[in-house]
């Protein structure tokens, strides 16, 4: 039986390369987004349904996930992807941009996660793959709020990970890199706006300059697609799935000295007796 994705954010950028390498692997394939745009994607006939979903939304979660099972029968897995970034002095970010970026990153992924689980242990089982980013492994200036909101989902994903073995979900993070090539910067420039006053807008101006010199490539969106893939495909334990060069060294930098059994003896010790 032909297996079925939903994928959230799915119009544009990473989501929307993510969805593509899934049509291309023969899945079904749900594109959930706000604009339910399946002009992007090329697919064979009947293996794609763009959904209209906003994650800020449950009662749009909700629907989309009714609409999908009611399409295809079954989800195997859901790709949390959906996000909006942030470049700010945090001293200078308005209450409501902040709450903004939660709504989305963290709130928005906990709601589809929450709508998804029941739906997914009634079926006996599936995966959710959280796609956070590289600012989770190792934060840098001038995207404290954004770091926080996806340190926030690094953080939930391992306890949820935990806990979901037990009805037989596994939960994955991809942590994609930057992604130059996206428009995850362009899309956000009216919420930037102002946001880099003075004494912060020539030090933000030198640290984007020094960052155009980074030792090692940039993150594509064919790189974060196939960490999706192998976050659903692979066997075995694994929790994480950095994308891209740059979140892969980051990753080696950050982790490169961690117990690389620490998740295996946390899932033992956390196992129902």
């Amino acid at each position: 039986m032909t297996q079925t994705v939903l994928i959230t954010g799915a119009s544009s950028g990473y989501g929307r390369a993510t969805a593509q390498a899934f049509l291309d692997r023969g899945w079904n394939v749900i594109a959930a987004s706000r604009r339910a745009d399946a002009s992007v994607l090329n697919a064979g006939a009947g293996r794609l349904r763009a959904i209209r979903m906003d994650v800020t939304d449950p009662a749009s979660i909700d629907a989309a996930l009714d609409e999908s099972l009611a399409a295809f029968g079954k989800i195997d897995v859901v790709v949390n992807n959906a996000g909006i970034g942030l470049l700010s002095a945090f001293e200078a970010t308005p209450a409501g941009t902040m709450r903004e970026i939660f709504e989305t990153n963290t709130f928005g992924v906990m709601a589809v996660c929450r709508a998804a689980i029941p739906r997914l242990r009634a079926q006996g089982g599936g995966a959710i793959i959280n796609v956070t980013s590289s600012a989770g492994i190792a934060p840098m200036p001038m995207v404290a709020i954004y770091t926080a909101s996806k340190s926030a989902i690094e953080g939930f994903s391992e306890s949820l990970a935990y806990e979901m073995a037990h009805v037989g979900i596994r939960v994955r993070i991809v942590e994609p890199g930057l992604g130059p090539t996206t428009g995850f910067a362009t899309e956000g420039v009216d919420r930037m706006r102002g946001l880099t006053p003075a004494p912060y807008d020539a030090y933000a101006a030198g640290y984007m300059e020094r960052m155009r010199d980074y030792p090692t490539a940039y993150t594509k969106e064919s790189d974060v697609a196939d960490a999706v893939w192998r976050a659903v495909s692979e066997g075995g334990d694994r929790l994480r799935y950095p994308a891209g060069p740059d979140a892969k060294l980051m990753a080696a930098l950050r982790w490169g000295d961690l117990d690389p059994n620490y998740r295996t003896k946390m899932r033992a010790l956390y196992a129902p007796r």
